[in-house]
């Protein structure tokens, strides 16, 4: 089913990710008391035409926490498909086997697409997929971004129901959605994850441009992150 974008109401209060940036500088008190992992290395990837830069709050955030943090370090994500084997995989098998440990995986809106295909490609190597507000469930157009996306990636939206199989099937690692019914950018339902045993679905309050620094939604990376590997359980 194809899913129609958010309304233009919802558009335009993605202004409220600014203040959502200060609601994170002001909520670190707290933050820095979430539950602390094994240190393990995390992979975070930036949305549709952000770069790094945009993760730096949430990629600090985890650094403090005690993760080996890296970025996706390939500029500005153009939402090109063949980055994931071209570039994120062999970094990803190269992490793994400096570390010899399975690498957790962060991806905000198509980062977390591109995520979710990394960890299809590798699934050994992967120790866990989280994604921010990623509408891997829905068509091309359940979006309001979808023409910046034909313009920065080069290519028009068909609406292929292969395609869109593809995506929605999730891979074989434990799997947490975050997510916000009051997401301007994209549709909410078209970032449900079919729910059981190792996939889950958090709903948090805020913008889709705020999700990589909304203290709920880093409050939920954080929990995440510290289960012991192989232990994988629901967030209460």
């Amino acid at each position: 089913e194809e899913l129609a974008p958010p309304s233009r109401f919802l558009m335009l209060m993605e202004g409220r990710a600014v203040f959502g940036l200060a609601a994170f500088y002001g909520a670190l008190p707290w933050l820095r008391r979430a539950p602390r992992g094994d240190g393990h290395p995390v992979m975070v990837f930036p949305g549709l035409g952000a770069t790094d830069a945009s993760t730096r709050p949430l990629r600090g955030y985890l650094a403090e926490l005690g993760y080996a943090v890296q970025g996706w370090e390939l500029g500005r994500n153009l939402g090109r498909r063949q980055v994931v084997d071209h570039y994120l995989l062999p970094r990803l098998r190269e992490l793994r086997a400096r570390t010899g440990r399975a690498v957790s995986l962060v991806g905000w809106s198509l980062g977390g697409i591109l995520a979710r295909e990394l960890a299809k490609r590798a699934p050994h190597d992967v120790r866990l997929v989280i994604t921010l507000g990623s509408p891997f469930a829905g068509g091309g157009r359940a979006s309001n971004v979808a023409r910046l996306f034909e313009a920065v990636g080069g290519r028009r939206i068909v609406d292929d129901p292969l395609v869109r199989r593809r995506i929605r099937e999730a891979p074989p690692v434990p799997l947490t959605s975050i997510y916000s019914r009051t997401d301007g950018v994209v549709a909410w339902r078209a970032c449900l994850e079919q729910e059981g045993p190792t996939a889950e679905n958090i709903e948090v309050r805020g913008s889709h441009c705020g999700l990589g620094h909304n203290p709920l939604a880093l409050w939920a990376v954080a929990d995440r992150l510290a289960q012991p590997e192989g232990g994988w359980s629901r967030f209460a």
